[in-house]
């Protein structure tokens, strides 16, 4: 247990687990008065030459006095962190605070001098770079803007961390030392180097994972059958290329090979390392499992035993206590719960997991949360028939369970620079980290295509077993957020699987020109309605006839390719009759040779109950299991090191080359089916094109920055939360050139009168009562009142309907120009970060849910897509003849609002309701906003994994 020392309580919110550069995992804390005999054990397995670049001279122990100062601290003017595994330390930091002249000071000094020492065993794997973002992170919250640092210009391996971490800073040369002064405010640059590192760390730990130099399936029974026995043989059968060993502690004494396995009681007794640890003893068993798996230094744990979040309360505790054991040790886990990993690469050949076949080897990576599902995607990625041919493999599969540790972001992390992954396929539950899977998600589009399905989408709660953090968007918002990001969103798992076997083998479409050809007219009709329900351009069907040959069909397809006017292409085909297998083979060798002379566009079929051409389409080019080439057991290579630089993003693949024999044509049960995997293509296609210019978030000169931010700091200190009155409102959106039409009380006929004679006629007479608010359908809405005859007669009215003026609260507001009602809003979700959303105003917009979203800062780009995504977007643009609005003032409207929740987190929720769009201008009827302390930003702060 932490003791606090001299001033300050015991900072435990600055605990953090983070992963380092190879792939391991160690704990940043502060540093106690418990810690002095952590601190000199640490000190003596430093070499002198560490020392002596720490202290400057020859510096052998750590005296009483060093001691004493290193491990008392206040928190504030002075703190030390340390990086620990095992409980002990591999390295520290700290700062002291200091005034103008270099001596010690206290707040509201904002500068410190800070140090480092790392052990010499653990140079090298970048624990001194997370130490820097951590102790940074500290200061900051202390108040402390800049860091000094004086470096002996030999200890250049210090002098990189520094240099490498992106803050702006000033170097300089003075009596043999290198000084160095920066300023801690987060810069593009240092967000782009944590980030990288982020990346490579996380991609590393993964990779460690799933191709492992060596395997022990602990728990592994005496007798045939059982979890841990079937592991076991489905690790052997699949031919890994690396070392396993089975281990049970019950085994006798006298046993040496199960199953032709070396066989041991303990991890302990195995002789050499263990890389990966597949856990299936129960629950009860794992921490001392864990214990041992840490001892003999195994990277990483696959559990699958189950018993913890997903048997309740203390189950959830048990997977606590049992990811807070593992990462005292830098160990990672898959799990618990988990159904297992496979990696099909050859050089690996890895199936730790419940299936029992090893999945062809292909170019689509998988990864569930969800054991049944994974199930269920293997089996249908490995059949051939029936269904969606199995025309493409798996390269690597994870199946989390109940993803206490490593997460779909770590995944896709891996997936990013993974050559062998061409396409990620993803079934997700939960998100436990919105935003940064956003971030991950954005960037791995841009090289390769993501498929999203999400399961538990309208329960309202996370699975049993998922720590997730609350989010208040509905399931419709953040798929269309996810969607933003170039997620390929879909309902089920047989669209993912749909789209995931487009993807990997067919290049992407140009644009939504289909041509669809066939053998059967009633099958191209299908098909020609379908592409039009999914917003594509088909051309009219082309019939070949049930008499069409092979040749016919590859004439036809040859000419549909070679059309500019094209983009796709949809085969439909059914049987012929007294073909049989052979035919089948020769329709698909005709189809097959046509599209590899044209190797840009996309080619499906759409087959019905013909089996024989699914199989002969997927043969082509076979993916069937080959007989596993002999390979030599081998270990990962270690973490290269290197500068930190954002990673080299992988070269997307368009199209593949002419003669490849990848180039494998998907088929499908049913015309709708095929044509939804296309359109899904098509729009991811069109989302590539558009990320290649995502466009600016503009400056607009009249903005008040400073003006709005002494505004907000003032609501603010009256209190916690506060929705601004009307007044406020308009000052506040106005100091961002959004100017809301002004609105009078009217408590009485007299009051009304006079604020229509202060605005001046034509005016409307609105009711604001929370029940009648935005409701014109309700009649509490009376326009265009020329004078105050016709003001009065309608107060009457209101009154004489709905009741007195107390409970109708009316206004009195001047006319705006006629148009299109809208709404703007903009809200800041905890999980999901800041959302600006757009529909039209009305209940029939609120029944279907009409609403589109973007996450903030929106660009331009994103202004001028969002309103037009809508369904009900025709109504701005003319519909049946009406005049078209001023989109650009909408568009600048919805820019302004994005900069000032940008600008402003304080400022949570805006809302503009209505906005009337004229032919020209528009007009800001009603506003509201909300101003709270904003929710921390995790993704500004220094790496951690999630805590627990």
């Amino acid at each position: 247990m932490q003791t606090s020392s001299d001033r300050h309580e015991y900072p435990a919110h600055w605990e953090a687990d983070v992963v380092l550069r190879d792939g391991g995992t160690a704990r940043v804390r502060p540093i106690t008065v418990d810690d002095a005999e952590r601190l000199v054990s640490f000190y003596e397995q430093v070499s002198d030459e560490s020392k002596y670049y720490r202290f400057f001279a020859p510096y052998p122990r750590l005296s009483a006095k060093d001691v004493h100062r290193f491990t008392h601290h206040d928190f504030v003017d002075r703190v030390g962190l340390a990086a620990t595994i095992g409980g002990e330390f591999i390295a520290t930091v700290r700062y002291d605070r200091i005034g103008p002249s270099g001596t010690p000071a206290s707040a509201p000094a904002e500068e410190a001098e800070v140090a480092f020492l790392v052990q010499d065993a653990h140079q090298g794997r970048g624990v001194a770079s997370a130490l820097l973002e951590h102790i940074a992170a500290v200061a900051r919250e202390r108040g402390i803007r800049r860091f000094a640092a004086e470096v002996l210009p030999a200890n250049t391996k210090m002098i990189k961390v520094f240099m490498d971490a992106g803050y702006t800073q000033k170097r300089s040369f003075e009596d043999g030392v290198v000084r160095l002064e920066f300023d801690l405010e987060p810069t593009d640059r240092s967000l782009a180097v944590q980030y990288a590192r982020e990346h490579r760390a996380e991609a590393r730990s993964v990779q460690r994972l799933l191709q492992p130099g060596s395997v022990a399936v602990i728990g592994t029974g005496r007798t045939p059958g059982g979890v841990g026995r079937s592991v076991l043989g489905n690790i052997r059968d699949a031919g890994y290329t690396g070392r396993l060993y089975a281990v049970n502690r019950s085994f006798a004494d006298d046993l040496t090979d199960l199953d032709g396995v070396p066989a041991h009681r303990s991890v302990r007794a195995v002789d050499g390392p263990v890389d990966l640890a597949v856990v299936t003893v129960p629950a009860d068993q794992v921490p001392e499992v864990v214990a041992e798996c840490g001892e003999h230094g195994v990277q990483g744990l696959v559990v699958v035993s189950a018993g913890y979040a997903d048997s309740g309360a203390e189950g959830r505790e048990r997977q606590r206590a049992l990811v807070r054991q593992a990462r005292t040790y830098g160990m990672r886990i898959i799990g618990p719960n988990a159904f297992g990993i496979i990696n099909t690469s050859p050089e690996v050949r890895l199936n730790a997991s419940l299936a029992p076949e090893m999945p062809r080897p292909g170019r689509i990576g998988l990864f569930a949360q969800s054991g049944a599902i994974g199930i269920a995607l293997l089996s249908r990625l490995h059949r051939r028939g029936g269904g969606v041919t199995g025309v493409t493999g798996v390269s690597t599969f994870v199946s989390s369970g109940n993803r206490a540790d490593v997460s779909g972001n770590d995944v896709l992390q891996y997936w990013y620079d993974d050559p062998q992954t061409d396409v990620a396929l993803m079934y997700l539950e939960s998100i436990g980290n919105p935003r940064k899977f956003t971030r991950l998600a954005r960037r791995t589009a841009a090289a390769k295509p993501l498929v999203v399905v999400q399961g538990a989408r309208h329960g309202g709660v996370a699975p049993q077993g998922h720590a997730v953090r609350a989010t208040r968007l509905p399931h419709a918002t953040v798929s269309a957020l996810l969607r933003q990001a170039g997620v390929i969103r879909v309902d089920t798992i047989t669209d993912l699987v749909d789209a995931g076997l487009l993807l990997a083998r067919q290049p992407l479409p140009a644009g939504p020109r289909v041509a669809i050809l066939g053998n059967s007219e009633s099958l191209g009709l299908l098909t020609y309605d379908a592409c039009l329900s999914e917003g594509l351009r088909p051309h009219p069907p082309l019939d070949l006839t049930t008499a069409a040959s092979p040749d016919d069909f590859h004439a036809a397809l040859s000419r549909a390719l070679a059309d500019d006017t094209c983009d796709a292409v949809v085969v439909t085909a059914i049987p012929t009759v007294g073909e049989g297998p052979a035919g089948d083979a020769a329709l698909a060798e005709a189809l097959r040779s046509a599209a590899a002379a044209v190797p840009a566009k996309p080619v499906l079929v759409v087959h019905v109950e013909l089996g024989g051409l699914a199989e002969a389409l997927s043969a082509a080019a076979s993916t069937a299991p080959q007989a596993p080439p002999p390979a030599e057991p081998r270990r990962p290579a270690p973490a290269e090191p290197g500068a930190d630089t954002a990673p080299e993003r992988p070269e997307p693949r368009e199209a593949p080359a002419p003669g490849d024999d990848t180039r494998l044509i998907p088929a499908y049960p049913a015309a709708e089916r095929a044509v939804r995997a296309l359109a899904e293509a098509v729009a991811y296609a069109q989302w590539r094109r558009d990320a290649g210019d995502p466009g600016k978030v503009p400056e607009y000169d009249d903005i008040d920055e400073k003006g709005a931010a002494e505004q907000i700091a003032g609501y603010l200190a009256r209190g916690q939360g506060l929705t601004l009155g009307a007044a406020e409102t308009c000052e506040l959106l106005g100091r961002y050139g959004i100017d809301v039409h002004r609105a009078l009380p009217a408590p009485d006929p007299d009051e009304a009168a006079s604020a229509a004679r202060t605005i001046g006629y034509p005016v409307a007479l609105k009711a604001t009562a929370p029940h009648l608010r935005h409701r014109a359908d309700l009649g509490g809405v009376r326009l265009d009142l020329a004078d105050e005859e016709q003001l009065r007669r309608a107060y009457a009215e209101l009154t004489e309907l709905f009741g007195k003026p107390a409970e109708l609260r009316p206004v009195v507001q001047g006319m705006a120009p006629r148009g299109v009602d809208t709404v703007v809003r903009a809200v800041i979700d905890p999980a999901a970060g800041a959302v600006l959303s757009f529909g039209l105003a009305g209940a029939a917009t609120q029944l279907l849910g009409d609403t589109a979203h973007r996450l903030i800062p929106v660009t331009d780009r994103d202004a001028t897509s969002l309103i037009r995504s809508v369904r009900t977007a025709p109504l701005l643009f003319g519909w049946r003849g009406s005049a078209p609005v001023d989109a650009p003032a909408l568009e600048e409207l919805l820019l302004r609002v994005s900069r000032l929740v940008d600008d402003h987190p304080e400022v949570v929720a805006v809302t503009l309701e209505p906005v009337v769009v004229a032919p020209h201008g528009l007009s800001v009827l009603g506003a509201s906003v909300r101003l709270a302390p904003p929710p921390a930003r995790d993704d500004l702060g220094p790496r951690t994994l999630p805590a627990y």
